[in-house]
């Protein structure tokens, strides 16, 4: 039964462009630097995110604060379900560590697009967690 359910569903399928389904941003960790003084302890990363046109982020969080600058493109920024806003070249924003990071996201249509993240956490955290 469930075999032809699988043949039906691509029956139906068949000659149809694929879905437009955006394409993920892709994180390129650049360096890591355990650090001393008054942040002792806590580790920086430096990461570049490029989002190819339509690309974006799903929801996520950081388990440090993230200060960012964007590179090239446009990118549509939002935390915590507050209204997105665009951010265009050389201009930076902020995110506090630990909040929801709704959108993230391409906003210049057939542009690609760059920011450099950095973020200061605990050494051994990924740099991005789950919702």
């Amino acid at each position: 039964m469930l075999l032809w359910k699988m043949i039906l569903a691509a029956a139906a399928l068949k000659g149809r462009k694929a879905c437009a389904r955006p394409v993920d941003a892709r994180v390129r960790e650049i360096g890591k630097q355990a650090l001393s003084g008054l942040f002792a302890g806590m580790e920086a990363s430096l990461l570049e995110v490029s989002y190819p046109p339509g690309g974006r982020s799903a929801e996520h969080r950081h388990p440090g604060f993230i200060l960012g600058y964007v590179l090239e493109g446009q990118i549509r920024f939002a935390i915590n379900h507050e209204t997105p806003r665009v951010l265009r070249r050389g201009e930076t924003f902020y995110e506090p560590a630990g909040v929801l990071h709704s959108t993230s996201e391409n906003a210049q249509p057939g542009m690609p697009a760059k920011i450099l993240a950095f973020m200061v956490a605990s050494p051994g955290r990924p740099v991005v967690e789950g919702k």
